[in-house]
């Protein structure tokens, strides 16, 4: 096994386990709004796995459908995190915005 077999596998393992720490956090979490900070993990094992499919493959057709996925995820992920937690915030209060019995700076 060379050095970039090593790296490869590397990246692949912690990108496992950063999916399964992800898996496990939203198992585990305790309500809505805890469960929307797992999709970072998950977001971050997506690149390390698409970083070793390029440290393997390279620029080739694989390796820029892994890159255009993880595109996809960096940017969707946020994106789909933030509207969740707006639509709950909106079936729970019925209004986005912060009400009247919340501690909230208010910008001047």
């Amino acid at each position: 096994m060379s050095v970039a077999d090593a790296f490869v596998y590397l990246l692949i393992v912690l990108g496992a386990a950063s999916l399964i720490v992800a898996c496990a956090g939203l198992a585990l979490a305790r309500d809505f709004f805890d469960r929307l900070h797992f999709g970072a993990p998950a977001t971050l094992g997506t690149i390390l796995i698409v970083a070793a499919l390029w440290a393997r493959e390279g620029p080739s057709l694989i390796g820029l459908k892994g890159v255009a996925t993880a595109s996809i995820v960096i940017v969707g992920s946020p994106l789909v995190t933030h509207a969740l937690a707006r639509a709950a915030r909106i079936a729970e209060r019925g209004d986005w915005r912060a009400g009247e019995d919340e501690a909230v700076e208010r910008a001047r």
